[in-house]
């Protein structure tokens, strides 16, 4: 499998783990990063500058739910998507492939495209390889995936080799009809965990000109085991000249594991979705805000977080406005995870540079055993 993108550099190597920048026209990116996902061009919670300051220089958009909600034209008349958010700097959105897998009993797949119903009103719509392409073009995008068929876990041998065949298919469509100064193209691999179909089907979409490679349809419902496996398996057999993107998956455990696979680019709902749940992320693991261990203690989320909600609120003041369903409660727990985001990939980047990946990925799997917030797991709420 051999390839390149004049828009991807490689800087440092530990092992399989890679330190590398990915040129944008909105603007570079340091690899390897996580993208928060602001689906309808916001990031949930949050305003795009705490989002700035938070850590990031890409975000995660999608094509289907802005084609519903504002509609392209809108964003379009705006001047683009990043314009229209007020967001300096790159967007990456997807191309809609994932909301078939997931909204299956609205959509009809054919060789032709998809056929759905708005999950809004009901209304019938249509998305094409071609019409997924120039929406995005149209969105002002600067990283667009390609239209890909997403078979769900446990999903047999002929699914997954149709899934395959046509996402394929579909490629070649969505690069024929690329515009000039369009975005970058990244084609996605399927493939399930039958080893010899991801690899074989991985070979397919690196012959063709995209400008990165993705591993989509994991963690869909198969066992995390053998998710894992197959980043293990696929990612350093990934063309070394273009970036590596694992969609969907972002646990720090899941980021520490891929990272030393060769995976360059993470997204994930987790760290905005969960915050919304009372989910803490930290140095020393998971916790819930709301258990009831908490009440009284005088500490800050994270003890060795230096974001602004660690320096300023604690536990038992945070405890008390979820408990109280306050909507500062959201923003303020959104703004520590990314924030714990951003750090955690800062770290990533320099032990790469350093030469020292294994040993932080070790320490980090060693702090997440200590024990939630350097407490026990007592798993009680209240």
């Amino acid at each position: 499998m051999t390839g390149s993108s004049p828009h991807f550099e490689v800087h440092a190597r530990d092992g399989e783990a890679r330190l590398s920048v990915l040129t944008t026209r909105s603007g570079s990116v340091d690899l390897p990063a996580f993208m928060p996902v602001g689906t309808a061009a916001a990031v949930k919670a949050l305003s795009p500058a705490e989002v700035r300051e938070a850590g990031f220089d890409l975000v995660l958009a999608n094509t289907y739910h802005l084609m519903l909600r504002p509609s392209v034209d809108v964003v379009e008349r705006a001047g683009g998507i990043a314009r229209f958010m007020s967001w300096h700097g790159p967007v990456l959105t997807d191309s809609g492939g994932y909301q078939v897998f997931s909204l299956a009993s609205r959509c009809k797949v054919s060789e032709e495209g998809v056929r759905f119903q708005s999950h809004i009103d009901g209304a019938p719509l249509s998305l094409s390889p071609e019409e997924a392409c120039t929406v995005q073009h149209r969105l002002g995008t600067d990283v667009a995936m390609a239209l890909d068929v997403c078979p769900p876990g446990g999903a047999g041998v002929d699914e997954i080799a149709s899934a395959c065949s046509r996402t394929t298919r579909w490629l070649d469509r969505a690069l024929g009809a690329r515009r000039e100064g369009g975005p970058l193209l990244f084609g996605i691999v399927q493939g399930g965990v039958d080893e010899a179909r991801r690899l074989a089907h991985l070979e397919e979409v690196a012959s063709r000109p995209v400008d990165g490679l993705a591993l989509g349809g994991l963690s869909v419902g198969e066992d995390m085991d053998l998710t894992r496996s197959m980043v293990s398996l696929a990612a350093p057999r990934m063309d070394a000249d273009r970036p590596r993107y694992l969609m969907g998956m972002g646990t720090p455990e899941d980021i520490l594991h891929a990272v030393g696979s060769g995976i360059d680019l993470f997204d994930c709902v987790l760290p905005t979705r969960n915050a919304r749940n009372g989910q803490v992320f930290t140095s020393r693991g998971r916790y819930s805000i709301k258990w009831s261990c908490w009440r009284e203690d005088p500490d800050p989320l994270d003890p060795e977080c230096g974001c602004p909600v660690c320096r300023t609120f604690d536990r038992r003041y945070l405890r008390h406005l979820f408990v109280a369903g306050e909507m500062l409660s959201a923003r303020l727990l959104t703004l520590h995870n990314l924030a714990y985001y951003g750090s955690f990939m800062r770290s990533i980047r320099d032990a790469i540079r350093g030469g020292r990946f294994d040993q932080l990925r070790g320490a980090m799997l060693d702090g997440y055993a200590g024990g939630p917030g350097g407490q026990p797991d007592r798993g009680g709420a209240g």
